[in-house]
């Protein structure tokens, strides 16, 4: 599938069946986790046949069942950390839907101290995902509407629209979708811009990469500028 497929199609999934992650598979999810590390400056790790992060403990009242495998994000401690590992992380979850993996987010339940990542010196974990073959994916969830998350004046291009739809689609914690998206003309010759902004709350810079992630894939990075 392509990858606005696979926005359309990734659930969080909770429940895997035993088999494992390998073969072209393996080697296609970690040639992206290996290019999302390299461009965003990051330390994104997959843990394979790992029972114990997910068997015991809080991961219960998160109804996990059957995970072996999760990706740790990891990266420098600093400001930019949260925003990174949702833009990065999410090429990673649409990567793994277009391989037929199931994959949840996981932001505040994990349990630190049974998990298996390394830390480089200056470096933090921001959360966790379970990954693999999963059984039941959970159902379509409610979403805003195009006005609620975006300003779309009259004169905005139809790209604009595509890249706010796409958003949309984006995993959010709690189903928050905080983000806001501006479509702003451009400046002297250059391009038009878009600025994202987020409001305050749970995990919602995490979020806001994420959202952007997908706003970028649907618009296209040629068409337009970030704001800052």
């Amino acid at each position: 599938m392509d990858v606005f497929e696979a926005m359309k199609q990734r659930r969080s999934v909770r429940t895997y069946s035993d088999r494992p992650i390998e073969g072209e598979v393996l080697a296609a999810l970690m040639a992206e986790i290996d290019a999302c590390n390299a461009e965003g400056g990051l330390h994104i790790q997959l843990v394979l046949d790992e029972p114990e992060a997910f068997g015991t403990g809080i991961f219960k009242y998160g109804q996990f069942k059957g995970v072996r495998n999760y990706l740790c994000f990891v990266g420098p401690d600093n400001d930019e950390l949260d925003e990174k590992v949702g833009y990065y992380g999410e090429r990673v979850i649409l990567r793994a839907q277009q391989l037929g993996l199931g994959t949840c987010w996981v932001a505040l339940t994990f349990n630190k101290r049974r998990t298996r990542y390394e830390l480089a010196p200056g470096e933090k974990l921001a959360l966790v995902a379970s990954i693999g073959y999963g059984t039941a994916p959970s159902k379509p969830r409610k979403s805003k509407s195009l006005g609620d998350v975006s300003n779309a004046p009259g004169d905005a291009p139809d790209w604009f629209e595509q890249g706010v739809a796409a958003a949309l689609l984006a995993p959010t914690a709690i189903n928050q979708q905080k983000f806001r998206f501006e479509y702003l003309p451009p400046e002297g010759d250059g391009k038009p811009r878009v600025r994202a902004t987020t409001r305050r709350g749970t995990q919602t810079r995490v979020d806001l990469g994420i959202a952007k992630c997908h706003f970028e894939l649907a618009a296209g990075k040629e068409n337009f500028d970030w704001a800052v």
